[in-house]
């Protein structure tokens, strides 16, 4: 599935990258922008980051459920991780305004 239409990135392509961030350093925090650097590309529109968001969030939870880390850990990771999302992933975070005016 094709998740930025500006760059033309598959969600493969995200996904492997983000397997290969976590490859280096499990426990690094991976936002877009580090994504993208990876890929050599940059955000545009960025009207894709809050589904790339997505996609780190689900890569990195089955990332560490298939890892030997403490289950502990994981939890009280994730637990951060889904009360960061719940915070700043609320709609109005999230896209461009109604009076944004690109020119």
């Amino acid at each position: 599935m094709l998740v930025c239409h500006c760059n033309m990135i598959t969600e493969k392509e995200i996904e492997r990258t983000i397997v290969g961030l976590l490859d280096a350093d499990p426990w690094q925090l991976i936002v877009p922008a580090k994504v993208y650097h990876a890929l050599s590309k940059r955000g545009r529109c960025c009207g894709c980051f809050p589904n790339v968001v997505e996609t780190i969030i689900r890569v990195t939870e089955d990332y560490h459920t298939r890892s030997e880390a403490n289950a502990v850990e994981i939890v009280s990771h994730l637990d951060r991780v889904r009360g960061l999302r719940g915070q700043y992933g609320s709609r109005r975070h999230e896209g461009r305004t109604t009076n944004h005016r690109a020119a």
